[in-house]
């Protein structure tokens, strides 16, 4: 499936990449077969040498603020809370949500307005994905 082009950012100093975000499409359909859209955002990438520079922390903002302006879904990654909780991100609403393989609950984030997401469901693609796959 193709990232979210207008949510997805590279950091460059010249010809040299610094860092990347990525987001993807994504939805959660509950037990009502509703699928409600989402979008998940990772991996956010920098490279070694510009570690600790507060570089992880600008390609989230902006990514963030991208998001928020075009009203983007809710948006849900999975990673550190310690980390990703100064941006909104919490594991409250995703408890019961399915995923595909073996994950640590604690690391489902979820960042955006969970009221009209159900309290169980099934992660995966949307359904625009799939209908193109």
């Amino acid at each position: 499936m193709a990232a979210l082009p207008a949510l997805s950012l590279v950091a460059m100093n010249g010809e040299e990449l610094l860092g990347s975000v990525q987001c993807w499409p994504l939805a959660l359909t509950g037990a009502d077969g509703v699928a409600r859209p989402l979008t998940l955002l990772g991996p956010v990438a920098v490279a070694a040498d510009s570690e600790c520079k507060g570089l992880g922390s600008a390609l989230m903002a902006a990514v963030l603020a991208l998001a928020d302006a075009a009203g983007a879904p809710p948006m849900l990654l999975i990673g550190d809370a310690g980390f990703y909780g100064r941006f909104g991100f919490a594991s409250a609403a995703t408890g019961q949500w399915a995923v595909p393989g073996p994950i640590d609950r604690a690391r489902l984030l979820l960042r955006g307005d969970a009221a009209g997401m159900p309290a169980q469901g099934w992660l995966g693609p949307a359904a625009s994905c799939r209908a193109a796959a």
